[in-house]
């Protein structure tokens, strides 16, 4: 693992977020506790309550605002403030309340979660929080989400046992499912049943957050602004959970692709946030007088998302031609260039996490053009395109696409590289037929059920019968120290039938003005908590 410590012992400004918040422990977490958006913008922009203003610049403009149906991150950032789910995450990733009482009463048998629910909690329109809001909100995750269809099979009923409780009902244990209850993108957000209408999109944007919407102008801005009779979960803030307070009047989010118009927009004043910034900024930012750069340490890693639906890379040995051609050291240096913000490592889960297992990831960083042709020539490929989605948006994901196209060329691919925005990404890469590959990145999750691609409702459908029954046997299993043999089993899977690539670990850099007190990094950012000094 790449150490990070030269910022820190050069005294450089720098937030970093322990790696001590991803130890074992999550592992017991777990277990205890792209439709168009829906905007309903007023015609004419509207004035904000009283309060200040904070602008976010954002990688661009999210394909939607109903935080249920997709796992975007860039969604997810914006909605967290508007929306709830019953669980979050704290600031070691353990499951603490948010519209739920106290972590669910389970069943010997694993079968039956009864979830108590805070009392008082009021919607954006008014209306109190009940369990038959409740209902009608999971009801209808386990048949948008792509992680709530992950739950959908196992789930027997979901009821109402009065208005302040609610019963989940499975037919089999289930370990993840407080995970995935307490996840914020594919999320199991709480709205009131009024404008649940089946799987269809949400009637109205309501949620019970501490910010509500006030005015979406697509391609322009988001405005959210303080919901004055938000009641917040009890308890002293850490990570996601306890304590929500909106000392922001209004939080706007400003779609701004370009990344260095994002740095440059920091230095100037322009805005007081902003994300995915390209590494090398790093030096300009510390030279700004009133820029605070942030480094979320560990954070996420790129993937290349292999579909395996389309007549090329449904071909499993054509997966592992691509596995064995790439050079994960090239591709990262291209889009870090620094090497404290990245590291090589094959497990899905680094070292230091509760799922790490070297062994299993055995088949990493191989960059074998050689072993690539040669298991070309054993899949039969007669030099079809290979059709790779990438983004410039994320820069970085863009540059390691460069650098994989070139090494896929020299084993002897034929490939079509696509550069799209980034919600055009995301919307196409739900049609089975229009790609072979796209580049995305995940954070970290502590439960690996709650990784995307993990997931056989997500793109690049990874549902084989191995698999299914790999997964069926780590999700079913109760105790930690199994688990954590079954994930290795998992994984030893994932590099034999290649769905997706891992390309690395990295580290993200934001920044914030120096005015923005009382931010506290996370690899979603958000705003409740934090204010302007005056």
């Amino acid at each position: 693992m790449a150490e990070t410590d030269g910022p820190n012992k050069q005294g450089e400004i720098m937030n970093l977020i322990s790696r001590r918040a991803f130890s074992i422990a999550a592992v017991g977490a777990a277990l205890t506790i792209g439709a168009a958006p829906v905007t309903g913008q007023p015609a004419r922009a509207q004035a904000a309550p009283s309060g200040s203003v904070v602008t976010v610049a954002t990688i661009g403009e999210p394909p939607t605002l109903d935080p249920v149906g997709v796992t975007s991150d860039l969604v997810s950032i914006i909605t967290q403030h508007m929306f709830e789910t019953l669980y979050t995450f704290d600031g070691e990733w353990k499951l603490t309340p948010l519209l739920a009482a106290a972590a669910p009463t389970v069943s010997d048998d694993g079968r039956t979660y009864t979830i108590p629910l805070r009392t008082g909690v009021t919607f954006h329109d008014g209306s109190a929080m009940t369990a038959a809001d409740v209902v009608a909100s999971l009801e209808r995750w386990t048949k948008v989400s792509p992680r709530g269809k992950t739950t959908a099979p196992i789930v027997d009923s979901i009821t109402a046992a009065d208005d302040a409780t609610v019963v989940i009902t499975l037919k089999e244990p289930f370990a993840p499912l407080t995970a995935l209850l307490a996840m914020n993108n594919g999320a199991a957000a709480i709205v009131p049943s009024e404008v649940v209408d089946g799987a269809n999109p949400l009637k109205a944007l309501v949620g019970s957050g501490p910010y509500r919407l006030l005015e979406h102008r697509p391609d322009q801005y988001i405005r959210l602004v303080r919901f004055d009779a938000y009641a917040s979960p009890e308890g002293e803030p850490n990570g996601y959970g306890g304590r929500r307070e909106a000392k922001i009047g209004e939080v706007r989010f400003v779609p701004v692709p370009n990344a260095t118009t994002r740095v440059e927009g920091m230095l100037a004043g322009q805005y007081q946030f902003a994300d995915s910034l390209p590494t090398e900024m790093l030096g300009r930012l510390k030279q700004g007088a009133n820029v605070e750069p942030i480094m979320v340490k560990p954070f996420g890693f790129p993937l290349m998302i292999m579909n395996s639906r389309t007549p090329v890379t449904a071909n499993q040995t054509v997966r592992q031609a691509v596995l064995a051609a790439l050079s994960p050291n090239e591709m990262m240096l291209a889009a870090f260039g620094d090497p404290a913000f990245f590291a090589l490592e094959g497990s899905i889960y680094a070292p230091g996490t509760a799922f790490h297992d070297a062994a299993s990831a055995a088949g990493y960083n191989q960059h074998d053009p050689k072993k690539a042709g040669d298991l070309l020539k054993q899949a039969g490929y007669k030099g079809e395109p290979i059709r790779i989605l990438t983004s410039t948006q994320y820069d970085f994901l863009y540059k390691m696409s460069l650098v994989a196209q070139a090494h896929l060329q020299q084993a002897g691919f034929n490939v079509d590289l696509q550069v799209l925005d980034w919600a055009t990404l995301v919307q196409r890469r739900g049609d089975e037929k229009a790609w072979d590959a796209f580049f995305t990145y995940h954070t970290f999750v502590p439960e690996p059920s709650l990784i995307t691609f993990v997931n056989p409702a997500y793109p690049g459908w990874w549902d084989t019968p191995e698999k299914r029954a790999a997964l069926a046997a780590f999700n079913t299993e109760m105790d930690p120290s199994a688990r954590r043999a079954r994930w290795a089993d998992l994984q030893t899977l994932f590099y034999t039938q290649v769905p997706t690539i891992k390309v690395g670990e990295f580290y993200n850099l934001a920044a914030a003005g120096t005015a923005l007190k009382g931010y506290t990094p996370m690899p979603w950012p958000f705003f409740w908590n934090a204010e302007l000094a005056k």
